[in-house]
C-alpha cells in the first residue's frame, strides 16, 4: 500500500472529506485494527436503508458494542446527515469511542442543517496522489493524461484506466451530484459539467456560459457551488490588496483532478504531447493541484490566488503566508526559461514589490534570472517552505 502523507489522530474524533475514490476506506482500514473497529458503510444499500428507517438503531448498538471497540467509523456519512445528531448524543455519554466520519460531499450537509459537532470532532481532507507519494515511481506524463485517484493511476492497462476514469465520472460524478442536486434540467447540467471542464483554469465569465447551456446567470453560479460543495474542485480568485475588491473579479476553477477533468471533456483517450498548448495546460492544473494539496497536508495555512492585470499579464499563483510574506509562482511546461516567460512575474513586482518570485519548469537545472528564481517543478514545495 502506498504510505500516504496525511496525518489523522489516533485519540480524537474527526470528519475525513474528499471525492470518491481518493482512497478514505483504504486509508482508515490500515491505520486501525478490524478488532478494535466497527464499520458502519452507508454505501451497502442495507445498512443505509436499516438506519434511515430507524437512526436510533446506530445509538443502541454504539452503546451496546463490545469493550473492546475503541472506534466507530461512519462511511459516507452525508447519506443520513441525522446520525450526527446520534454522534453527539454518544459523545456525551460515559467513556465515548472514536468517531471518524468520512464524506464525499458536503453539500448534503450543509442542506439539512446537520449537527456538525461544533468543535468535537477535528476536519480533515483526503485528495488523490501527490507526488510525494508517488516517488520513486512518479510518471508526470501518466500524471497529467489519467490523474491520480489510486485506483487509476495504479492500474498497469491504459485502457482500462481510461474505462475506470469514463465509469467514474459517468456513474459516481454525474449521477451523484444529480442527485444531490435534485434538480429537474439534468440536461443543462450535464451541458455545464463539459463545458466547466474545458474552462478548468481559464477565468470564468458565468455569463457566456449561461447563454451556452440555456440556462441564467445565478443558474451557472449555483452549478459551480453544487460542484464546490461535492468536493469536484475549488474556486481560485483573482489577488487584490482589497478582499472586498477581490469578490467582484472573475474567479477561475480547477477541478480536483487532472484525470476527471480530461474524462468530462471525453480526450481522456488521446495521448498529451509536450510543447502543446494542452500539456501546458495540464501541467499548469497538476502543479497548482500538488501545491493546493502537499500545503493542506502540510498544514501550513496559506492562501491562494492569481494575478492578472486589464491587458491580460498574469502570474498563475500567488501565495499569502500567515506571516504576511506573498510569493508568486509562474508555471512553463517548458525545459527553457527565457524572459518572456517572466513578464507576468516582473509586472506583478510592480504592484507588490516586496514580493518573492519563482518560475518553476521542467528544466532540472536550477538557476536565477535577476530577483526570479527558476527552479525544476519538483522543488517547488522546498520554495514555498523556505
Amino acid at each position: 500500500m502506498i504510505r500516504r502523507i496525511i496525518e489523522l489522530p489516533s485519540h480524537y474524533s474527526y470528519f475525513l472529506f474528499g471525492p470518491r475514490q481518493t482512497g478514505k476506506s483504504t486509508l482508515l482500514k490500515a491505520l486501525y485494527s478490524q478488532d478494535d473497529v466497527y464499520i458502519y458503510d452507508l454505501l451497502k444499500s442495507e445498512e443505509c436503508r436499516r438506519l434511515q428507517a430507524n437512526p436510533e438503531l446506530f445509538r443502541e448498538q454504539v452503546l451496546a458494542r463490545n469493550p473492546r471497540i475503541s472506534h466507530i467509523i461512519v462511511d459516507e456519512i452525508q447519506k443520513i446527515p441525522i446520525l450526527l445528531s446520534e454522534v453527539h448524543f454518544l459523545m456525551e455519554s460515559p467513556n465515548p469511542p472514536i468517531f471518524i466520519l468520512t464524506g464525499s460531499s458536503a453539500r448534503k450537509l450543509k442542506r439539512s442543517k446537520a449537527d456538525l459537532l461544533a468543535g468535537r470532532a477535528l476536519t480533515y481532507h483526503l485528495f488523490p496522489l501527490s507526488f510525494e507519494e508517488l516517488v520513486p515511481n512518479f510518471s508526470l506524463s501518466k500524471a497529467l493524461q489519467f490523474g491520480t485517484l489510486p485506483k487509476v493511476y495504479l492500474e498497469k492497462n491504459e485502457a482500462l484506466a481510461m474505462d475506470i476514469l469514463r465509469s467514474y465520472v459517468e456513474t459516481y460524478l454525474r449521477e451523484e451530484i444529480e442527485i444531490e442536486a435534485q434538480m429537474r434540467r439534468l440536461d443543462s447540467f450535464i451541458r455545464f459539467l463539459s463545458l466547466a471542464a474545458f474552462e478548468n483554469g481559464n477565468i470564468l465569465n458565468f455569463s457566456n456560459l449561461a447563454r451556452e447551456t440555456g440556462t441564467s446567470y445565478q443558474t451557472i453560479k449555483s452549478y459551480f457551488q453544487i460542484l464546490e460543495d461535492t468536493l469536484m474542485g475549488f474556486f481560485l480568485f483573482p489577488y487584490s490588496k482589497s478582499e472586498r475588491k477581490k469578490l467582484v473579479k472573475h474567479p477561475k476553477f480547477y477541478f480536483f483532478d487532472t484525470g476527471v477533468t480530461r474524462a468530462l471533456t471525453k480526450r481522456v483517450s488521446i495521448p498529451i504531447d509536450p510543447h502543446t498548448p494542452e500539456f501546458g495546460m495540464a501541467f499548469e492544473h497538476f502543479i497548482i493541484l500538488e501545491i493546493m494539496r502537499l500545503s493542506h497536508y502540510k498544514k501550513m495555512d496559506l492562501s491562494f490566488s492569481f494575478y492578472r492585470t486589464e491587458s491580460g499579464t498574469e502570474v498563475d499563483l500567488i501565495i499569502q503566508t500567515p506571516r504576511g510574506e506573498i510569493k508568486a509562482i509562474e508555471i512553463k511546461s517548458s525545459d527553457r526559461v527565457d524572459s518572456s516567460h517572466l513578464r507576468g512575474l516582473r509586472s506583478f513586482k510592480e504592484t507588490c514589490p516586496e514580493a518573492k518570485l519563482c518560475c518553476i519548469s521542467l528544466n532540472p537545472k536550477p538557476s536565477q534570472q535577476g530577483d526570479v528564481k527558476i527552479l525544476p517543478w519538483q522543488d517547488v514545495m522546498e520554495w514555498i517552505q523556505s
